[in-house]
Parts: structure tokens; C-alpha cells; sequence
């Protein structure tokens, strides 16, 4: 029996800016951008549905301020 892998996404709330790519790439709808502010200014993005996370990581390579890590579980 196959178990799929899990990701785990760790995002730097007060380097991202916002921009929403991360949002847009993730196949899973696994990030949303937050309702409060960083220290910034900006609302950034958070984790908001881990189950379906796959650790694809197509968000840490589309985030230009390198604010997200990813990492896999088997």
C-alpha cells in the first residue's frame, strides 16, 4: 500500500510581502493570505489547510522574498 506524502509549509510572516503567488500556484488551495497585518504593513500568507498539502513546493519557488520553506513527510 501507497501512503501519499505530506508537506509541511513554514512561511517567514515578516518577509512576505503579500504578493499572493504563493496563493495562486498551490495546486491544494493550501495558502491564504492572512486578516492581520505583519510589521510591515502587509497581510501575508499562511498555511490554512495542511491535510492537502502534498509538499509540492511550487509556492517556495515562486515566492521572490524567499519567505517559504517546505518539507516533505513520507
Amino acid at each position: 500500500m501507497q501512503t501519499k506524502a505530506r508537506g509541511l509549509i513554514v512561511i517567514d510572516t515578516e518577509r512576505c510581502k503579500g504578493c499572493k503567488y504563493c496563493v495562486l500556484t498551490c495546486p491544494k488551495g493550501c495558502i491564504e493570505l492572512s486578516s492581520e497585518f505583519n510589521s510591515s504593513g502587509f497581510f501575508p500568507a499562511r498555511f490554512s489547510n495542511p491535510d492537502s498539502c502534498t509538499g509540492c513546493a511550487m509556492c517556495a519557488v515562486v515566492c521572490p522574498e524567499i519567505a517559504i520553506e517546505v518539507f516533505v513527510e513520507d
